[in-house]
């Protein structure tokens, strides 16, 4: 016989336990194979969002270093690493978690400081360097949105597979072991039933011839 729990009594008890562990087990199974499939599809639906917002990034970029250069000749890139090594932090940031069907997924709000003032003198300077710190900015927000979304299709991605985990074990080892255990239960309950008719209707009939020789 296949494999059964350990430590199984074939009584009556047990058998009602295991009916009712094998629906629970099946419960379990049906809820999360519903689990693993909304997560499947939130993983496409992010998987998507992440190739649009990497395509973003890397034009906006595009732009930025293009814009720079623009920078560079005009006064100088010596003049414009000086300016860039003065330049303070414009954003705050700010980790926080949202919850998506028990996975914890990064959220990465950002906070724009001092963006209404150009951190540098304007003399010796050029509007290219204007355009060029404008769009590095657009540029670095773009990026964290992308690190944001990488982030939960990772974690998306490992949830789905330790939910796949689940359903398999669920499906090719728990219930068929348990439903393997109810049969041998079963099995010795009938073979236990049987036993016990034969000796009964054995002494029924040393009853019997009893009463005939009296």
């Amino acid at each position: 016989m296949a494999k059964i729990l350990p430590g199984t009594k074939a009584t009556r008890m047990e058998l009602l336990t295991l009916r009712k562990r094998l629906e629970l087990a099946k419960k379990g199974h049906d809820l999360l194979k519903e689990k693993r499939d909304a997560l499947i599809m939130e993983f496409f639906q992010m998987l998507d969002e992440a190739r649009n917002v990497r395509k973003e990034a890397e034009s906006i970029l595009s732009k930025a270093y293009e814009v720079l250069a623009e920078a560079k000749m005009s006064i100088g890139p010596l003049k414009v690493q000086e300016i860039a090594s003065t330049l303070p932090s414009f954003i705050q940031l700010e980790v926080t978690e949202r919850n998506t069907m028990s996975v914890k997924i990064p959220v990465l709000k950002i906070k724009e400081v001092g963006q209404d003032s150009i951190p540098y003198s304007l003399i010796g300077t050029s509007a290219k360097l204007d355009e060029a710190v404008k769009i590095f900015r657009e540029a670095l927000k773009a990026i964290l949105r992308l690190a944001e979304v990488e982030g939960s299709v990772k974690r998306l991605a490992a949830e789905i597979e330790k939910a796949k985990r689940r359903v398999n074990a669920l499906n090719s080892i728990v219930i068929p072991m348990i439903e393997n255990t109810i049969k041998y239960v079963e099995l010795h309950l009938e073979e236990s039933e049987r036993e016990d008719f034969i000796r009964l209707k054995f002494i029924k009939r040393k009853l019997e011839r009893a009463e005939e020789l009296s």
